[in-house]
């Protein structure tokens, strides 16, 4: 996560952040608690129709094999069950149904007599991926919507700072990541994620106010009624804060903090403004720290690395997009308010996609280490257990630390890009908005294409030890000037792009590295404990990085044709990757998630003809690939 702005808002209110984030906790505790799924309809999302059939029973046809497992202790799928006197199959319990298994495509292999079932994988797994995907753009967009232009924000709310409000948003997503392990293995994922993108969007109205959607919508044909729609949510937003008590009143709502400009726009006041930040701030951790539990659940063995990098970094697009967008919208109060608005909207549109679409499990596993564990049927422990277990593990340590190496590189740089642009000879506030753009796209194709080669080769420790060698050689330009050469810009920006291609793969990769060495613990702990250790660590670093930036360190001075300088923040980060590479050469654990997606399927430790009669729930698996009656899903 990138921070792109050093400037501190003084004597920022403790009281006013600690009660805002009780309401956010308790906010994200009722929908976690309360929320129900709901069927899935036509739905007009970025302008493109999205189509899923109410959920029906899947029926599957069957050869006429006789197989019969059954495993003690398993949890939401215990056991399974074929029969050669039934003509179809049910599946009972954890596993949702979602649309057709695609032709020819089974995920892991061919069939393998160890287990009861084949891993297959669904079309449906597009639709999870990408409204996790963009439910993490979202999330950053909104964290860091007023950083392209601080000074604008500053302007509509005196005393208030951009940086300010990043940091209140940080500090509720690491508190709040301590939760989301639990939270998930609870009420699961589904719930989980629809409920966190509800709390993301009433943190959007809390912050722009009920959007008039009039500009976007008034003038495409049959759309005007969306917008009549929202003018009537404003008369009753208005009408429920006249029904608010005084107190409550002067304290959220009370705009007159806000200059003359300020409130003719519609700005809200500050308070509110803060408290959607922080209810945004909750949320997010759901949206960051699961998209290795969504790859293991749905993708097969050979997508998982690149369906992780597309979620865990679509984050960066989000910041990518705060800078353009922001840049050209935000540059004064009425900017400001329609640009607020516009994020409400999309976030509205979003999250109605996924409460409808969004699903929890697969009908059948898409790997053998996924069978695996629900044949296992272990019970995750409480997270703090979670983290124990997971330090005591052989190898874990190492990809955390690659993580951390990467998270604090990478949020470096965002932090001080105007001052690397500049040094380097770009001035403008267009091309450095431009290059920190470029800067975060790099790092998701990065992670996507890099991505897919682990997938391929499960090659984890020779492509992060090149990542990390790439990194230390791009890293240098951003901070060096060659008294013979003056200032490079070309080189200066394709230093930038380099280093967002080599650097940003390290995080998904070892997301991916660290839950295949732990495996079979929880995904969403893995990356819990990632998420938490990267933003602490880098948060920690950011001010060291300050101080080094204003050093300057000459090498070869003697030789007038070598003579160079290179600050001290440069030094820092090719420091510590350095020592990463140092550390990353030791690791020689096994990858225990491919041993059990190898060919032989790993070894689950149970025996076929294992049978046992306590908390057990049959469901009954096809053993063709020919499925009947089912339904399609077409992702947006």
């Amino acid at each position: 996560m990138t921070i792109p702005s050093r400037r501190r808002r003084p004597g920022s209110s403790a009281a006013t952040t600690m009660t805002t984030t009780m309401m956010a906790g308790a906010t994200a505790l009722l929908f976690a608690t309360t929320w129900s799924s709901s069927s899935s309809s036509p739905l007009l999302v970025g302008g493109a129709l999205a189509f899923v059939r109410p959920p029906a029973t899947t029926i599957y046809s069957t050869t006429k094999t006789t197989t019969t497992m059954t495993f003690p202790r398993l949890h939401r799928a215990p056991t399974f069950s074929s029969s050669s006197s039934s003509s179809r199959t049910r599946i009972n319990g954890g596993f949702s149904n979602v649309g057709d298994s695609e032709n020819d495509n089974y995920g892991d292999g061919d069939a393998n007599p160890r287990y009861p079932v084949e891993p297959r994988v669904y079309p449906q797994r597009w639709t999870q991926l990408a409204y996790l995907s963009l439910l993490a753009l979202l999330s950053d967009w909104i964290c860091f919507s007023i950083a392209a232009s601080p000074d604008a924000f500053e302007t509509a709310y005196p005393g208030a700072s951009a940086a300010s409000l990043i940091d209140v948003f940080l500090f509720t997503n690491v508190a709040s990541c301590f939760l989301v392990t639990d939270v998930v293995a609870r009420v699961g994922m589904e719930v989980s994620i629809k409920g966190a993108a509800s709390i993301m969007t009433l943190g959007c109205l809390l912050r722009s106010g009920v959007p008039d959607p009039s500009p976007w919508l008034r003038g495409v044909e049959g759309l005007g009624w969306v917008a009549n729609a929202a003018d009537v949510a404003a008369d009753v937003a208005e009408s429920l804060v006249d029904a608010l008590p005084d107190f409550a009143s002067n304290y959220l709502v009370d705009a007159s903090a806000l200059t003359e400009a300020s409130r003719a726009a519609g700005l809200e006041p500050y308070s509110l403004l803060v408290l959607g930040t922080v209810l945004v701030g909750f949320a997010q951790p759901y949206f960051q720290c699961t998209p290795p539990t969504l790859s293991a659940t749905w993708f097969a063995s050979d997508e998982r690395a690149s369906a992780t990098a597309t979620a865990l970094n679509f984050n960066q697009i989000g910041i990518a997009v705060a800078f353009l967008v922001g840049g050209h919208m935000a540059r004064s109060e009425s900017g400001i308010h329609d640009y607020f608005g516009l994020i409400t909207l999309l976030c509205c549109a979003v999250t109605i996609g996924a409460v409808l679409q969004f699903e929890e499990r697969p009908p059948s596993p898409p790997s053998y280490s996924e069978i695996e564990k629900v044949m296992r049927g272990e019970k995750e422990p409480p997270f703090l257990e979670s983290v124990k277990r997971l330090f005591d593990t052989r190898g874990f340590r190492v990809p955390l630390a690659a993580f951390i190496c990467s998270i604090s590189i990478t949020n470096i740089v965002g932090t001080f890009i105007d001052e690397v642009m500049e040094r380097g000879g770009i001035t403008d506030q267009l091309g450095i908005d431009l290059a920190g753009a470029g800067f975060e796209l790099a790092i998701l194709l990065g992670g996507i294409f890099i991505g897919g080669y682990v997938d391929e080769t499960k090659k984890y420790k020779p492509v992060t030890m090149a990542c990390l060698l790439a990194t230390m050689f791009f890293v240098v330009p951003l901070g060096l000037t060659d008294h013979m050469l003056g200032n490079e810009p070309v080189l200066l920006v394709a230093a930038l792009l380099g280093l967002g291609l080599s650097c940003g793969p390290i995080q998904p990769i070892n997301a991916e590295l660290a839950v295949d060495v732990a495996y079979p613990c929880d995904e969403t702990a893995v990356e819990s404990v990632q998420q938490v250790g990267g933003n602490l660590i880098s948060a920690l670093m950011v001010p060291v990085a300050e101080w080094a930036l204003n050093q300057d360190y000459e090498f070869f001075g003697k030789i007038k044709s070598l003579d160079m300088d290179v600050r001290g923040d440069v030094l820092l980060m090719f420091a510590l990757a350095a020592a990463t590479i140092v550390f990353f050469n030791t690791f020689d654990a096994p990858l225990r998630r491919t041993m059990a997606d190898g060919e032989e399927g790993g070894d689950s430790g149970l025996s076929s003809s294992t049978t046992m009669t306590t908390a057990m729930t049959v469901i009954d698996v096809p053993s063709s690939g020919i499925v009947d009656g089912s339904r399609e899903a077409s992702m947006i």
